[in-house]
């Protein structure tokens, strides 16, 4: 086999698509309709003319023949009485049988246009009349009234002759307008029987096609996509491992194949997800054990070692108290070092301990009024915000379901910062907006302080992340760590805003609803979810 017109049928037929089978059919049906309809407007056609030659021209020339006939027979009644007793009153039909003579044959000549046979009788007709008015009846009309006319005994035998001569060709006339009007009659009943049989074949034919056309439906598209819709709906249920059977025209076969290609791969990918949760909920278990652990850290953190701690920070205070002067200057030198990194180790494990709290230890929701937390937080500053006459504005701030006590700890960072990074020989200006933004609040904390650099922006929310010394500017470097980790708690980011130049201008996101329960880790699942897991 070199070529497709050679394949076999049946393997040409399995390569037709649906669109191919539905052009194919409607083309098929298309013409066969078109058939039938040109052929029934034909016989409507065809039923309406011999209908109409029935009615407006055979029937309607027969009766004017017959009226033709009658006025003809008034003529002679009146001629021959008027000669045979001279009274004009007979004159009267003959004269009124002329006018009729002559309407009725400009009516006949009129509804035989066209018809040489009927045309050839009408001048039959007229011939033998015109013969017998011409011997006959005007020399007779034109005899003296009051008696008799000599012509009617001397004409007598002409005038019975040319007078047959003219009903004859009258009756020759109306025989054969009864034939014709019989040929029309029988042409349209034929007619109108070819009709009504068209009629029914397209009606035949529109049914069997309606029935060819679901038919083919049923087995080309419904039964296929139906064994489609039964082996997906199995599989929807779990069985991964059944096959899909492709069947129907070649598009849908594709079409069922593509959907196994698709289910084979689910079930890989199933067995791929299927191992990664098990490496996940091991994981899972090893970072239980990691946050009990640090747990555990975080309470010897707070009691064990701040126990220690405070022992040498009171005894080196004591130490600087009582002997600070009597030691030569290296040695208070160095109690000072010792006092100042001991208080220094104590506010950095008690950040460390309030960093590691967020999200395992706060975690109880309610209705905060932010307006009423600022105002808090501005109360616990408020001798460095005196010292340093800082003038603190604030729009109004919603009410959010959130921890009252992360709530707080945001503010007095934020507000606490930009107080302390204050630029030299300014009173600090900071303002507070708060604003909806889609589902989330967006709040700005703008300040006029010493800024931000861009390449820094995003180092400054990392923990112990410290752009100055401690003698320039004290603290631990876990402020704006903790206010990321209390943001991305609650649903939010928070970044720099480097568009703001003239201060720094921090901007972060919180939701109105507090985010779903907090996973192992102490984040939320919304921000877990997010996130990739670094090497």
């Amino acid at each position: 086999m070199t070529g497709d017109p050679e394949l076999p049928r049946a393997r040409k037929f399995a390569t037709w698509t649906t669109r191919r089978w539905l052009r194919s059919g409607v083309a098929a049906a298309s013409s066969v309709l078109i058939l039938l309809g040109v052929t029934g407007a034909w016989v409507l056609g065809r039923t309406a003319s011999l209908s109409t030659d029935l009615v407006d021209t055979r029937s309607p020339a027969l009766t004017t023949s017959f009226r033709l006939e009658s006025a003809l027979l008034n003529q002679e009644t009146g001629v021959r009485g008027y000669g045979l007793t001279g009274a004009t009153d007979f004159l009267e039909p003959y004269r009124k049988g002329i006018s009729e003579e002559q309407e009725y044959s400009a009516r006949l000549r009129e509804l035989l246009r066209g018809d040489r046979a009927g045309l050839a009788d009408l001048d039959a007709v007229q011939s033998a009349v015109e013969t017998w008015q011409e011997r006959i009846a005007r020399p007779i009309a034109a005899s003296p009234a009051g008696s008799a006319s000599p012509l009617v005994a001397e004409r007598a035998a002409e005038g019975k002759t040319t007078f047959d001569a003219v009903r004859a060709s009258m009756v020759a006339q109306q025989e054969q307008l009864r034939a014709s009007r019989a040929k029309a009659r029988e042409d349209l009943m034929a007619t109108m029987a070819l009709r009504n049989w068209l009629f029914f074949t397209i009606a035949a034919v529109i049914t069997l096609l309606a029935i060819l056309v679901f038919e083919g439906m049923r087995r080309g598209i419904t039964t296929p996509l139906e064994q489609l819709g039964s082996d997906a709906r199995a599989i929807a249920a779990g069985d991964f491992d059944h096959p899909i059977t492709p069947t129907g025209p070649a598009d849908l076969r594709r079409l069922s194949a593509e959907i196994d290609f698709m289910r084979r791969r689910l079930v890989r990918e199933l067995a791929f997800t299927e191992e990664a949760r098990q490496r996940l909920d091991a994981q899972a278990v090893d970072l239980q054990r990691s946050n009990a652990e640090l747990e555990q850290f975080a309470y010897v953190a707070s009691h064990d070692l701040q126990e220690p701690l405070r022992k040498v920070s009171s005894f080196t205070q004591l130490l600087q108290r009582r002997y600070g002067g009597q030691l030569d200057a290296k040695a208070d030198q160095y109690i000072e070092y010792a006092v100042d990194g001991a208080n220094r180790m104590q506010t950095l494990i008690n950040d460390l301990l309030d960093f590691s709290r967020v999200g395992r230890v706060h975690h109880d929701h309610e209705e905060v009024d932010l307006n009423r937390v600022l105002a808090r937080t501005l109360s616990s500053l408020e001798v460095s915000i005196e010292e340093s006459g800082a003038t603190i504005t604030s729009e109004s701030l919603p009410t959010i379901a959130a921890n009252p006590t992360q709530m707080g700890m945001l503010w007095q960072n934020l507000i606490g910062n930009a107080v302390k990074f204050r630029r030299p020989g300014h009173a600090p200006e900071i303002h507070v907006t708060a604003a909806r933004e889609d589902d989330l609040w967006r709040f700005t904390v703008t300040d006029n302080g010493i800024g931000i650099a861009p390449e820094y922006a995003e180092k400054v929310f990392v923990i112990f992340q410290r752009l100055h010394t401690k003698d320039v500017y004290s603290g631990s470097g876990i402020g704006l760590a903790m206010c990321k980790k209390i943001v991305e708690f609650q649903g939010g980011t928070i970044a720099v805003d480097p568009e703001h130049h003239d201060g720094t201008r921090v901007t972060f996101t919180l939701a109105p609803q507090p985010p779903r329960n907090p996973g192992p880790s102490g984040m939320p699942e919304a921000t877990r979810a997010g996130t990739e897991p670094r090497p």
